[in-house]
């Protein structure tokens, strides 16, 4: 078995607890499907470290003019203030390739403001923050297709807004397939509401 690599993407002050749920669980072989199919490796637009949100100082596994959609298996945007701000725009390009190239862009939070400023957001069905964080980008036009709920998948991309974190994690493990749809419905039941009866239909799931 050839293992993926999901690229996670690092920038200053990204948003710590918006991808933790996702990552642990991709690396994590308990319950998978296949065990060892994917593993995570960090992308900086340089390789130098930077320091997230919550003060943790991360160095970047490789440099995003290093990597191909070709050998990616998902690329992974967490929220950052920045996006709004107009930065980390190589990444909203990058993203922008690996979805014509047909492979799976998850954004969250600040990094859905990046993805409609590339314009990537104006013909397919998306989340975010807010639609009115959304609107305030000056090219976005994908209104009609914005959805108010927690997480939209729909054709190989991801959104999510900062509050969803969990609901964002379950989308990209049902598209990369990594558990048996019982095992991510009682997982994701477990941690959405904490009744230990999940627990139970987790245990009985994976048996």
């Amino acid at each position: 078995m050839t293992t993926k690599t999901v690229h996670l993407a690092l920038y200053p002050a990204l948003a710590d607890w918006e991808f933790g749920y996702a990552t642990a669980r991709i690396n994590d072989p308990a319950f998978q499907k296949e065990p060892g199919r994917y593993r995570v490796r960090t992308v900086g637009l340089t390789r130098d470290p930077i320091t997230s949100i919550g003060g943790l100082t991360i160095t970047p596994d490789l440099a995003l003019a290093d990597i191909d959609p070709a050998d990616s298996a998902l690329l992974l945007l967490p929220g950052a203030d920045s996006w709004a701000e107009g930065a980390n725009a190589e990444f909203a390009k990058a993203a922008r390739r690996w979805l014509d190239a047909g492979v799976p862009v998850a954004a969250i939070c600040g990094a859905t403001v990046g993805l409609a400023a590339e314009g990537l957001l104006d013909d397919r069905p998306h989340t975010g923050n807010m639609p009115e964080e959304l609107q305030s980008v000056e090219t976005y036009a994908g209104a009609e297709h914005y959805r108010n709920v927690r997480a939209v998948r729909e054709g190989g991309l991801i959104t999510a807004g900062a509050h969803s974190a969990l609901e964002f994690a379950r989308e990209i493990l049902a598209e990369l397939d990594v558990y048996e749809p019982a095992v991510l419905e009682a997982w994701y039941g477990l941690f959405s509401t904490g009744d230990p009866q999940w627990f139970g239909k987790l245990m009985a799931a994976v048996s």
